[in-house]
């Protein structure tokens, strides 16, 4: 199974996601959860495949391997996202004069453009959009550290692109295919902390 990174979060700004300061905004409560968990998703909940820099350059040499990125560029590839060219470039490795290298470069084309979130100061490729189910419950944080910190577990509902349902960029995909499937049913958490403007999000 490919090891890719997934990332539902871009950057690291918490958000004031309850308006006024009144002491009932601020219980750990169905409601005030909700309205904190809808706002940390509307803003953080792209599910992305942390691919955050384009051109990606693939070496020959890894042609035929199991490296994450010569089994996944060639699978968006097929699905039109990305087109390839062949180049050469320096291979510069530690203790050792730098080799002229051939490489396949991945560029996004139009369509694959359309997937690229650029969030803050970091962008990345993105599958699918996620937005609240329902609250299934809140505790406290396990160790402890902190009464004004709870952990939030939700399900979500999910927009994901069309080409998440091909074959290929399923098994090439593996998380990225189980959190789209998942929607619904899958419980994810979310740590929040109490502040003097409501519940933000922590961990972002």
């Amino acid at each position: 199974m490919n090891n890719e990174k997934i990332s539902t979060v871009l950057g690291a700004v918490a958000l004031a996601v309850l308006a006024g300061c009144g002491p009932q905004q601020h219980e750990a409560n169905l409601q005030n959860l909700t309205a904190a968990m809808n706002a940390y998703l509307a803003t953080k909940g792209d599910l992305c495949l942390g691919k955050t820099q384009w051109p990606i350059d693939v070496p020959q040499r890894e042609a035929g391997t199991r490296s994450r990125n010569a089994v996944q560029m060639p699978v968006l590839e097929h699905v039109g996202l990305v087109s390839a060219s062949a180049a050469k470039v320096q291979d510069a490795r530690e203790g050792e004069q730098p080799t002229e290298i051939a490489v396949t470069r991945y560029a996004l084309t139009e369509e694959g453009k359309k997937y690229f979130r650029t969030r803050e100061t970091q962008g990345d490729f993105c599958a699918a959009h996620l937005a609240l189910d329902k609250v299934v419950g809140w505790e406290a944080r396990k160790d402890g550290k902190d009464a004004s910190a709870v952990v939030v577990t939700y399900t979500y509902k999910i927009d994901a692109a069309p080409w998440t349902g091909d074959a290929g960029v399923q098994k090439a995909f593996p998380m990225m295919d189980r959190v789209v499937r998942g929607a619904g049913t899958m419980q994810l958490k979310q740590n929040f902390k109490r502040t003097q403007t409501g519940w933000v999000p922590e961990g972002v």
